[in-house]
């Protein structure tokens, strides 16, 4: 069901549509090194798009703001989306920049590096938000991530938190947010070494730590007015913090989900848009992560992004 046709529970994503140039390799190269490839695909992705298509295919009814190129890059992004149930209607095609590109290694482990020309998402402004108006009407959550500008990632937080969404911010690609941008995020996702960039702390605790350890970061994060946040520990799981739910644990570690990963490319925007689907379906940050866990473990299990993630069904079946 697009977001069109529903206003319940509705999520508005905001930012990022890129096509996917991955080259699979038997092992990253290093600095100044050539390796072989095994094998090239093309792919539509982008971190925005990826958290649209994962969200809408595990029940969300979803909108998406950004902008392509004129050309077979945006086509084939457009089409990505309007065929996972993503309402397209705010995507803007520029005539004066290309589609945006992420160039992708990935290696026989899985493990993955990225370089990203933003092209038209560059060119997604504020004013494309206030364009976007009628899409932020009753919606529950705004999400968010750092793969176009911060002016138009604020002015997407404000106008989230205006309609009383809540405001999803995915930290990543990794940058510092100015703090009113903090003071507008109602759950802040980070992996741990964007945590730790973030707050300045050096490593974050592991896995194995005591809870004491993890409420002193819970604690830092609160100090920056971020007051739920979920840090993702990659295969060890991830791990909530909660400083604002009454009656919510304020620390809930969320076990890791064990598959045999093919491509962990996008399994990051996986989680993401879990996480949104499931908060905007009403569930508990805790549930929404336990969810989110399982559907971004499974989209690690196949190549590519979009085309890699689970149904709520396929989610079910791993849980149960």
């Amino acid at each position: 069901m697009s977001a069109a046709t529903d206003a319940h529970g509705r999520i508005v994503v905001v930012g990022s549509l890129n096509a996917d140039l991955t080259i699979y390799c038997e092992r990253l190269p290093l600095p100044g090194e050539t390796v072989h490839g095994t094998g090239f695909a093309v792919n539509p992705g982008g971190k925005s798009a990826n958290q649209a298509v994962a969200a809408s295919l595990l029940g969300g009814a979803v909108s998406l703001v950004g902008a392509v190129g004129d050309d077979p890059n945006g086509e084939m992004l457009l089409s990505s989306t309007a065929g996972a149930g993503v309402d397209i209607s705010h995507v803007r095609t520029s005539q004066s920049a290309a589609t945006g590109v992420a160039v992708i290694a990935v290696d026989q482990h899985g493990e993955n590096n990225i370089i990203i020309s933003a092209g038209a998402n560059g060119t997604l402004a504020p004013a494309d938000v206030a364009a976007s108006a009628d899409a932020f009407d009753g919606a529950s959550v705004v999400c968010l991530c750092l793969e176009v500008s911060l002016d138009t990632v604020e002015a997407a937080a404000v106008k989230g938190h205006d309609a009383g969404a809540t405001v999803l911010l995915n930290l990543s690609p990794y940058g510092e947010i100015p703090q009113s941008l903090a003071d507008l995020t109602d759950v802040l996702l980070v992996n741990a070494h964007e945590a730790s960039l973030f707050l300045g702390a050096g490593e974050m605790p592991d896995a194995e730590a005591d809870d004491a350890a993890w409420d002193q970061v819970r604690e830092r994060f609160a100090a920056r007015g971020l007051k739920r946040v979920v840090v993702t520990l990659g295969s060890s799981g991830s791990v909530v913090l909660d400083s604002a739910s009454a009656g919510a644990d304020r620390v809930t570690r969320i076990a890791p989900v064990k598959v045999h990963a093919v491509d962990t490319t996008g399994a990051g925007d996986a989680f993401t848009g879990a996480v949104a689907a499931r908060l905007a379906a009403g569930e508990p940050l805790a549930e929404a992560a336990a969810f989110a866990s399982i559907a971004a473990a499974l989209a690690a299990t196949r190549k590519g992004t979009q085309a890699a993630y689970a149904g709520v069904a396929d989610v079910e079946r791993k849980r149960a």
